[in-house]
């Protein structure tokens, strides 16, 4: 606490010193924090006073308390101009061909404690879900597999997934959303080799895509392609040596 003004509030240097810890690497993305039991004997301070340090943190989305679990450093989203935020739909487009899709699952689920985690929310929160599988030319060359969070786009379910892409009519209601994205080569499951209609035996490219708008998680979508089938490429502008 020495290095904090002893000018501050006690719930103020109770926050700087845990911004500290973040911004250090000390706890990282993910990180359980102690409980607050055990920081108000650390700080020597009131409960209230360690919950109020902590309640501001989560507000300014360094934590995430997640209901049952306890407080974890918030994953934060980062950057990617490397890979741009379009339809499937378009892409297919605009390389002459033609776009069908079929819906496998439309539905409400709750969130597991790994999902909870993701979107920031309570472990049972409500989520929509979906599973979509989309063609290029009658051949599919992608299984897209999609969480999303209810306050940000609550009638998802009640739309037409055969007329406008998830991911388009998600588009739509985000304004400048930041994204992420992962991108793994894996192996197809016995269900993802089915529905792409590959051999298990053939690698798939999955990108794992989050994006936010204001602080908040509008959607997780895992997005699995045929290794034989899909190639990921960028063009961007470099900034100058």
């Amino acid at each position: 606490m020495s290095a904090v003004s002893a000018a501050q509030p006690r719930y103020a240097q109770i926050k700087e010193t845990i911004r500290r810890r973040i911004q250090s690497g000390d706890w990282r993305e993910g990180f359980q924090i102690p409980s607050e039991h055990k920081l108000l004997e650390e700080f020597s301070v009131s409960r209230m006073t360690v919950h109020r340090a902590l309640r501001d943190l989560t507000d300014e989305g360094l934590l995430t308390r997640v209901q049952g679990l306890g407080t974890f450093v918030a994953e934060r989203p980062t950057s990617m101009d490397v890979v741009e935020l379009r339809s499937i739909a378009d892409e297919i487009a605009a390389r002459g061909n033609r776009h069908s899709c079929a819906v496998e699952s439309l539905s409400a689920v709750t969130a597991d404690t790994g999902l909870a985690r993701r979107f920031n929310r309570p472990v049972g929160s409500a989520l929509f879900h979906s599973i979509v599988v989309h063609r290029e030319s009658d051949v599919p060359v992608q299984l897209e597999e999609r969480w999303v969070n209810p306050e940000v786009a609550p009638d998802y379910l009640d739309q037409d997934f055969t007329r406008q892409t998830p991911g388009a009519y998600l588009m739509r209601l985000e304004a400048s959303p930041q994204v992420e994205h992962v991108i793994e080569a894996v192996a197809p499951t016995p269900d993802i080799a089915r529905l792409l209609e590959i051999p298990d035996s053939e690698p798939c490219l999955r990108v794992t895509r989050r994006t936010w708008v204001n602080g908040q998680v509008v959607t997780v979508a895992m997005l699995v392609h045929p290794g034989s089938r899909y190639r990921l490429g960028a063009r961007f502008q470099a900034p100058p040596p």
